[in-house]
């Protein structure tokens, strides 16, 4: 392989990372799942060069690992909303506390109304 088509596949993951931090940034999901896999193949591509000059990679590793810390980021905040929903789910269903023996005690919460509504 040439050294330009070389360059032309950083130059291309250079790009990729760049869409990559504005979908991460810009909380788009779907455009990220796109580019997950082009972005996988064009690093297998670059990892199976033998004759590379690594620091030529050195900017694109650099934005390689600022995508991931954003990724960790935006991880944490679907774990922390998921999480959060959840306990919202459990409370719609009932209230859980303890009495002073320490003992759980459940109220369950009214999902139904015994009020009528009239005209």
């Amino acid at each position: 392989m040439t050294q330009d088509s070389a360059q032309d596949m950083i130059d291309e993951l250079d790009t990729l990372l760049d869409q990559e931090r504005g979908a991460l940034v810009g909380g788009d999901l779907e455009q990220l799942g796109r580019l997950v896999a082009h972005k996988e193949n064009l690093i297998g591509k670059i990892n199976l060069l033998d004759a590379l000059d690594r620091s030529r990679l050195t900017d694109v590793h650099e934005k390689v690992a600022r995508n991931q810390m954003l990724l960790n980021s935006a991880m944490e905040g679907i774990r922390a909303v998921a999480s959060r929903m959840a306990e919202l789910r459990r409370v719609r269903h009932g209230l859980e506390t303890y009495d002073r023996t320490g003992r759980k005690k459940r109220f369950g919460t009214q999902t139904h109304s015994n009020m009528e509504k009239r005209a």
